[in-house]
Formats: structure tokens, sequence, C-alpha cells
């Protein structure tokens, strides 16, 4: 769709008249658009692989009580969403907001490690079929899903130490709600506190996956864990291994440069 179309997509679901409407900038695998409609309002519209499982994902993280933008409508083709303040980052205790909401979506028991539906980080499909234990879900349905697509020397490595992971995982921890790509460009605040959480990928995991993925790119700081509460035992040693998956994730949309990130990880996880 070109964004003309997204936005004309978009007033059509509302049943509302476009003022105008200009691109949103931090999109790495959808178009979004911020809409000014007659009334005044303003929304966001967003295409995406799947909008309607993304509206259900982003449904279940309000009804944790965590702060997300309310659906307004989804088609097979276009998200429509309120559109949350955003006015710089956060503070210390917008840090401590974020990481109390975090608990909260992780108090949320799922029935089983996955998701209903598959999703995708564009080409980068995310299987969620679930597996009965965490080391097996972890191993199959991420770090092994799509070994053909990367080279022979980092394929090798995941294996040896997909046979690890018993050793090295949980077997059965609780399956909580998982935000699923929880980092800070999907972290908005305003005046300091925290605003929303958007883009989610959810499915239902260990909790420590979002806190390695939060922590990839920067340290999140005391003021996050916080909020957020006591740690299990052993998280530091995990942490790397949860960390691969996105680092496979930005090796194969953006290429060789998270090379360096995805080995580093490996070499952390002693493989």
């Amino acid at each position: 769709m070109t964004q003309d179309e997204i936005a004309q997509a978009a007033a059509q679901l509302l049943g509302a008249d476009l003022a105008g409407w200009h691109p949103v900038s931090g999109g790495d695998r959808t178009r979004v658009l911020r809409l000014r409609l007659i009334s005044g309002e303003e929304v966001i519209a967003k295409t995406g692989p799947d909008p309607r499982a993304e509206a259900a994902m982003l449904i279940a993280i309000r009804a944790a009580g965590v702060p997300a933008p309310r659906v307004l409508g989804a088609t097979p083709r276009v998200l429509v969403m309120e559109a949350l303040e955003e006015t710089g980052g956060l503070s210390s205790s917008g840090w401590q907001e974020l990481g109390a909401a975090l608990r909260r979506l992780h108090q949320v028991p799922g029935i089983a490690y996955g998701w209903e539906h598959d999703f995708a980080f564009g080409k980068v499909a995310i299987r969620n079929a679930p597996l009965p234990t965490w080391p097996d879900f972890w191993a199959d349905r991420r770090l092994l899903a799509d070994l053909s697509a990367l080279p022979s020397a980092f394929a090798r490595r995941l294996e040896r130490l997909a046979q690890d992971l018993p050793q090295r995982l949980p077997a059965t921890p609780a399956p909580v709600l998982l935000h699923g790509d929880l980092w800070s460009g999907n972290v908005l605040a305003a005046d300091g506190h925290l605003s929303g959480v958007i883009d989610p990928a959810c499915y239902c995991g260990h909790g420590e996956v979002d806190l390695a993925m939060l922590a990839l790119f920067g340290s999140p700081g005391a003021a996050f864990y916080n909020g957020y509460g006591p740690l299990e035992p052993g998280v530091e040693e995990r942490r790397p291994i949860y960390q691969l998956w996105p680092a496979i994730v930005h090796l194969r949309l953006f290429g060789g440069g998270y090379a360096g990130l995805l080995d580093g990880l490996l070499r952390q996880a002693g493989v």
C-alpha cells in the first residue's frame, strides 16, 4: 500500500474525513502514519505482517494494566490506534514506571509457550506453535528456526548451544505474557513518564526474554529494576542466550553489520 492508500483506508475504517497526514519515523518493517481528522483528533495508522494480530496483542497488553495505544480498528491491511503523547525520553521515575508495568505484564499467565498465531519481523517469521518445554521452544521456535538463512559457522554454533539448553534454561518456567520486541524505541514517554509501549510481537514464555531484549542495546538502570522487582537467580547467565534471538533477527533484516553482535553473544554463551 502507498502512504496515501494507508491514510484513506484508515479514514474509511473510522468513518471519518481526513484533514491531513504525515509519515512517522522509526518503522523499520512497516509504514506508520499520523493522521489528523477533520474533527481535530489525531490517530496512528500502520501496516504490518498482520494488523489484526497486532491489534489483539495491544488489547492483551492493555488488559494487563500496561499503557499501550487503544485500538480503534483493524483490517487485514491496516491497524488504526490511538496516538499516544510523546515528548522526549523516560526520567528515572519513568523507568521505574516501565519496570512496574512490565512486572504487571509478566503476571498475566499463559497456558503454553507460544501464541495462537505466528507473526513476523519483516521477512523473519516468528513461529509460535506451542511446545511442552521451554528449552525446546527456545531452541526450535527461535534459535534454530531458520538456520539455512544464517552463515554456516553461526548455524553450527547455535546447534551446539541448542543441545545444551536443557542444562542452561529452566524446563518449565511459568509461561507469562511477553511484549516480544521490547527495546527503547518501542517505549514512549511524555514529560519523563511512561506514555505506553508499542509494536508488540506477543507470545507467552519466560519473562526474562523481555528483560534481555531491553538490555541488548543499553542498560535500563537501577530505577527500572526497582520497579520490576526481584529477579530469578541465574538471570545474567541466561541473558545472552535470550539476546541471541533479536541478534539473529537484526542480522537477517539489516545485514552483516550485526554479525559481531551475534558472535559476541555466542561467545558470552560459551559457544
